[in-house]
């Protein structure tokens, strides 16, 4: 018996070390940039020929249920759940893919949020913790994005805006769905556009979202329409 229990352990051992080494890490790398610049917190930054400016202050969002396809066919699913990237740290924009070796892909899908079902699940740890930041409140659940920082654009009496952007109610469902056909697949490096976040969105008048609003749900699309592969 304790033979036999041995021999069962020894193969375990030898599958398990062989899956491992069947196993490839992509690493997923989504950098935050106005214009050909990663971005720097704080820094004013022009555009519209020099005619306007934007400092961010706070560039914090999610992203999660990560996929990996092959002419549009789910190829791979990532069990890992929800990242937090925070532009306050750098080491948050980068996270490594646990790939079976060889596999072909040439798409990559992940939704810039967090879903229903989580949502409804309560409050949880690590990247989800409310200490992030990142949580309204039961009702509202979590928020998907926060943008917050200063605009000659803005009419606000300082100039500021704060874009919260969330919600995961009908009709103001804020999650929104990025699909991005890749050129590397050992990095796949990704790009946050902020200009042409901020050329899509009307700061002037939508300066101040703190709760799931149908102003959200079009920032959030605005939003995910600016994550695009880097050149």
């Amino acid at each position: 018996m304790k033979k036999c229990l041995a021999g069962l352990i020894l193969i375990f051992s030898f599958v398990t070390n062989i899956r491992g080494q069947n196993s490839n890490i992509c690493l997923l790398k989504v950098t935050p940039v106005f214009g050909s610049t990663n971005l720097t917190l704080g820094k004013q930054y022009f555009f519209h020929n020099q005619k306007d400016s934007v400092a961010f202050e706070m560039v914090k969002y999610y992203i999660s249920g990560i996929q990996l396809l092959l002419n549009s066919e789910i190829v791979w699913k990532d069990t890992s759940g929800f990242y937090l990237l925070d532009a306050e740290n750098e080491k948050s924009y980068s996270i490594p893919l646990k790939i079976p070796e060889n596999l072909i892909f040439n798409e990559i899908n992940f939704l810039s949020g967090i879903d229903s079902t989580t949502n409804v699940s309560g409050a949880f740890g690590g990247d989800l913790d409310p200490t992030n930041g990142m949580y309204w409140t039961w009702q509202n659940g979590y928020i998907n994005g926060k943008f917050e920082g200063k605009s000659n654009l803005c009419k606000s009496m300082d100039s500021s805006f704060e874009l919260h952007l969330g919600g995961y109610q009908f009709p103001y469902n804020a999650l929104q769905s990025v699909q991005l056909k890749l050129t590397s697949k050992k990095i796949i490096e990704v790009h946050l556009e902020l200009e042409h976040f901020i050329n899509n969105i009307d700061i002037a008048e939508k300066h101040h979202i703190m709760s799931p609003s149908n102003e959200a749900v079009l920032m959030s699309k605005a939003f995910s329409n600016s994550f695009k592969i880097a050149q």
